[in-house]
């Protein structure tokens, strides 16, 4: 039952009431929602809201934020917009373009539905309404008495929406008569009823069409299931099963959802882990994965045992499967199969592979993998993408020329097919596109372009190319970030005294008596770590670490806080870095710069001779660090036997204890493992990249290290102690078995005698330190690489998600970790920071950091941007190290990692970048015979030679750097010696 009652002026509720049967007994439940008359429209054209609008604290109005002379259509008439949720999901990069859209309207109710269906379009949304630019307003269309409305009895959900947000329209029209309303929708039957109701309702490309600058804006609209070539009444790719299919498979086991991964080197190979398998499911041919984009999240179907299969071995890329593809036309039907399921290349690749898999089938049983076909997506990885028009596709009439492929930067992504009229414009240009479909008729996913970078190759595009490409978060704090920071700004500073009212500034602990230094990076600013250790009387040692108080700044939701929660993580790129929080913080007041007072947390701990904890003690506190040390300088300082001052003392006793820590760890069965470590030298002046190096580390990277450990594993304890549902952890899961399958079948035919062992990580470290190659001193660090690779990764959780058992780090061998020790650049290590203040009683915890539902979003989106944050930091350097090759072809030695049937990659060591060398560069491709059960490939050059590669051979290389003509990205080009 429904009702409606005034409660006083300006105030009416609206009861539900419905009776619930438990137990034999029944409750009468009435759930109560509010509604008022005196919410504005915001409009400056209004006079009526004024004597509805409420000064705040400082006695001001809040600002009208429609403007009274809105942007205006072709036509003249002045306009305000009221947009529905498809129109915000699909179309907000347009949204936040500068050359459209003003004065916007959001109702409440698809601006719920947007956050509800994607929070970071959400999030988008709402920074747009904080901003006063654009003028976009939220309408609490749900709590206005005019706009609210009750659900019909036969009446679905999204049709009440849409009939609430037409109602929004509706009374802004007769509320504001002065000015045009439109009410922006996609869908034709909404559209159809509104206009019914007496609204001016567009859909997006005819609102477009309106306007003067329409001509600038048609390629940015998003494409809508458009057709390129005619209908196509045959379906190409097979349709998605229904989701009661798909539920009801999931359910009984028939089906299986995980995220799919599509292969480096076959782009018709995808894998998917299932729990239910030990191996991933191969997903192969474009067929079975039936429009899957990598990373999305598939539901998959098995297919019968006689199909199973062994991972390819042959190199196949998008190039080579859709050459010959043509723009304008799409999918001809030619027989009983559509042309856009298997074009004649794909058919022949597969023919090889199956031929393959036929002669060496007894062989192969135990290398078969389950195979399996994509019946469905549950939820599409689509982002901002970046790539190049492929000059094969734009038509000699240039401009005129309608649709195009655009050939993204990440090689195991489709090219995508988008409509422009400034192709040849955008030849030679890095252009940002935005996927809107793909369907079933299609052969390509269609797109829509929404801008340009600037030229391929020049570094402020590469490096924002690098930076969409891995959604990093780059543009500049908004104001309402800003506002937060301490007013004195630069000039702020630590009060001289703790005889202060304040009682938690009171609580801290004056440690400005120790002689603390920092040992970083050369050149850092923005210090995390301090560190300082003396003799007790009684023999022990008291060290301390000290890490910047990040959260006396950073106080729980506030705009600050939730930018730096958003972004996760700061990120180093060669030539920038771009941060997770503003550099007044990260680089001034939080950095623990030397000579002056600074706010900091601080571990304390006593040690014996042993390193064993003694005593440990955590307290805000404020330093005054005595020096910042490069690793360099502290590593010379600390072997200069004629420096004897207390500080140099107080370094060589951390170095001593630190080598019994890091024993400790080993002996506990802490991995030593290794990555392809490089620096690139940037000119001072120039910026121009000059060489690149190996990062050499010294004892005292190791020394830093080991605290910062040690740190991290004592908060741990304290904070899951305190909190044992909703600590921030971290946590490295076992490698399964499998995972290594690969790499022990190559060391057993490779290196005799050879093998890893994964009964324990102990186990696993003995067996790594086992294998070395007498004649090959690097063979143990390609090794340790090569395991790196096998490696599950690390990531964050709140400790309620694991029984304790699963809390272990694998990699470093203890029972619990987290991190603490960088929050200037973490924020996992606020979040850390602030359940440890908590933990000592120094200040409450805040909600979010208590409740398990929060803190497991906040470590879904830290894990992800921890991941991309590293992703671009390679991406960077790689960008880098194509620059420095540029004009220095050199010959190196390499080793060889990987063997195809039609090429292998090499790793060179010198610049930490693998390349392919494809058979077509190595000689003849006609003689090629690869041999799996030894890793080999033996083929003739182009002089007639015969030659064998297999694994772990060492090669001599010419290096250079080439530009693939495909993607535009440089890239090593690494060719044999002969």
């Amino acid at each position: 039952m429904l009702e409606r009652k005034r409660l006083t002026s300006g105030l009416t509720v609206t009861s539900k009431v419905f009776v619930r049967s438990r137990n034999g007994g029944a409750t009468k439940i009435v759930r109560e929602h509010y509604l008022r008359d005196d919410i504005p429209c915001y409009s400056t054209l209004c006079e009526i809201c004024h004597e509805h609008l409420k000064p705040d604290a400082a006695g001001l109005l809040p600002q009208f934020v429609l403007s009274s002379t809105p942007q205006k259509l072709t036509s003249g008439e002045m306009h305000y917009v009221v947009v529905d949720t498809n129109i915000m999901l699909h179309a907000v990069d347009m949204l936040e373009n500068t050359a459209c859209f003003y004065d916007v309207i959001i109702p409440q109710t698809a601006l719920d539905e947007v956050k509800a269906r994607s929070f970071p379009i959400y999030q988008r949304i709402r920074a747009l309404v904080k901003g006063s630019d654009k003028r976009f307003v939220v309408f609490h269309n749900e709590f206005h008495e005019s706009t609210y409305i009750n659900r019909g009895k036969s009446e679905t959900i999204n049709d009440r929406n849409d009939r609430a947000i037409r109602k929004t329209a509706k009374w802004y029209q007769d509320h504001l008569p002065s000015v045009k309303i439109i009410f922006l929708c996609n869908d034709k039957d909404n559209r159809t009823k509104a206009i019914a109701d007496g609204l001016e309702s567009y859909s997006l490309s005819q609102y477009i069409d309106c306007l003067p600058n329409a001509d600038d804006l048609r390629d940015l609209v998003p494409q809508e299931n458009v057709s390129f070539s005619g209908d196509r009444p045959e379906i190409s790719f097979p349709e998605y099963y229904s989701n009661s299919r798909i539920m009801g498979g999931i359910k009984n086991g028939t089906l299986y959802q995980g995220i799919i991964n599509i292969s480096p080197y076959n782009i018709l190979q995808g894998s998917v882990s299932v729990p239910a398998f030990k191996k991933p499911l191969l997903i192969i041919g474009s067929k079975n994965l039936n429009r899957a984009f990598h990373s999305d999240s598939v539901i998959v179907e098995l297919l019968p045992k006689d199909k199973w299969r062994e991972p390819s071995s042959t190199i196949v890329e998008e190039s080579a499967v859709a050459q010959n593809d043509n723009p304008d036309e799409d999918d001809d039907i030619n027989g009983s199969e559509p042309k856009g399921v298997i074009s004649d290349n794909e058919r022949r690749l597969l023919a090889q592979e199956a031929l393959h898999v036929t002669s060496e089938s007894k062989k192969q049983q135990s290398r078969l993998q389950p195979t399996a076909k994509v019946v469905g997506i549950s939820r599409r990885s689509w982002r901002y993408y970046v790539g190049q028009v492929d000059p094969s596709s734009v038509s000699e009439s240039g401009n005129a020329s309608k649709t195009c492929f655009v050939v993204l930067m990440d090689k195991v992504l489709p090219k995508i097919r988008i409509r422009t009229r400034k192709a040849t414009d955008l030849l030679g240009k890095r252009i940002v596109v935005v996927v809107d479909s793909w369907p079933s008729t299609s052969k390509h996913p269609q797109g829509h372009f929404v801008r340009s970078l600037g030229d391929v190759e020049s570094a402020e595009a590469e490096t924002e190319a690098l930076l969409l490409e891995h959604d990093v978060e780059y543009r500049p704090f908004s104001k309402n970030v800003l506002d937060c920071l301490p007013k004195e700004g630069a000039n702020w500073k630590v009060p001289e005294t703790l005889n202060m009212a304040d009682g938690q500034l009171a609580q801290r602990k004056d440690l400005r008596d120790k002689l603390v230094c920092s040992i970083d990076p050369p050149g850092c600013v923005d210090i995390d770590d301090a560190l300082h250790a003396r003799k007790l009387p009684n023999g022990n040692y008291e060290v301390g670490v000290h890490i910047a108080d990040v959260t006396h700044f950073v106080k729980p939701n506030t705009a600050l806080d939730q930018e730096g929660a958003s972004r996760g993580t700061s990120v180093y790129l060669v030539d920038k870095r771009i941060d997770m929080l503003p550099m007044l913080l990260g680089t001034n007041l939080c950095s623990l710069k030397p000579y002056v007072d600074r706010f900091a947390f601080s571990v304390i701990w006593e040690l014996d001779q042993n390193a064993e904890i003694v005593n440990v003690d955590y307290m805000k506190s404020i330093i005054k660090s005595r020096e910042a040390f490069s690793y360099e300088q502290a590593q010379l300082r600390i072997d200069d036997k004629s420096q004897n001052d207390e500080l140099t003392q107080s370094m060589r006793i951390l170095l001593k204890l630190s080598k019994k820590l890091k024993q400790k760890r080993l002996d506990a069965g802490a991995l030593n493992l290794a990555s392809p470590e490089v620096k690139v030298h940037m000119d001072s002046e120039t910026s121009d990249p000059g060489e690149v190096e190996i990062k050499k580390l010294l004892e005292t990277n190791s020394l830093v290290e080991e605290f910062m450990l040690f740190a991290n594993i004592s908060v741990a304890r304290k904070i899951y102690d305190a909190y044992p549902q909703t600590a921030m952890l971290r946590r490295h899961a076992p490698p399964p078995a499998t995972n290594f399958e690969a790499l022990n079948e190559m060391l057993r035919v490779r290196k005799k005698g050879m093998s890893i062992s994964l009964e324990s990580s102990k186990a696993l470290a003995d067996s790594l330190d086992r294998c070395e190659d007498p004649n090959d001193p690097y063979f143990n660090t390609l090794l340790r690489i090569m395991s790196t690779r096998c490696m599950m990764a690390a990531e964050y959780f709140p400790s309620g998600s694991y029984g304790y058992p699963e809390f272990r780090h694998y990699g470093l061998a203890v029972d619990i970790y987290t991190h603490f020790t960088s929050p200037i650049r973490r924020y996992c290590d606020v979040v850390a920071h602030r359940q440890l203040a908590g933990a000592i009683g120094y200040e409450n915890l805040d909600l979010s950091h208590r409740d398990k539902t929060k803190m497991e979003l906040i470590v879904k989106n830290i894990n992800r941007r921890h991941r991309n944050a590293q992703f671009a930091g390679r991406a960077s350097i790689e960008y880098y190290v194509g620059q420095v090759m540029r004009n220095n072809e050199s010959v190196h030695e390499g080793y060889v990692i990987k063997c195809f049937n039609n090429g292998i990659v090499v790793l060179v060591p010198k610049f930490g970048v693998e390349g392919l060398i494809k058979l077509d560069l190595l000689g003849k491709v006609d003689s090629a015979v690869y041999d799996e059960d030894k890793f080999e490939l033996t083929f003739e050059d182009h002089s007639g030679k015969k030659r064998v590669v297999g694994v772990f051979d060492k090669v001599e290389v010419d290096v250079k750097s080439v530009k693939d003509e495909v993607t535009g990205k440089r890239k090593a080009q690494l060719l044999l010696k002969k």
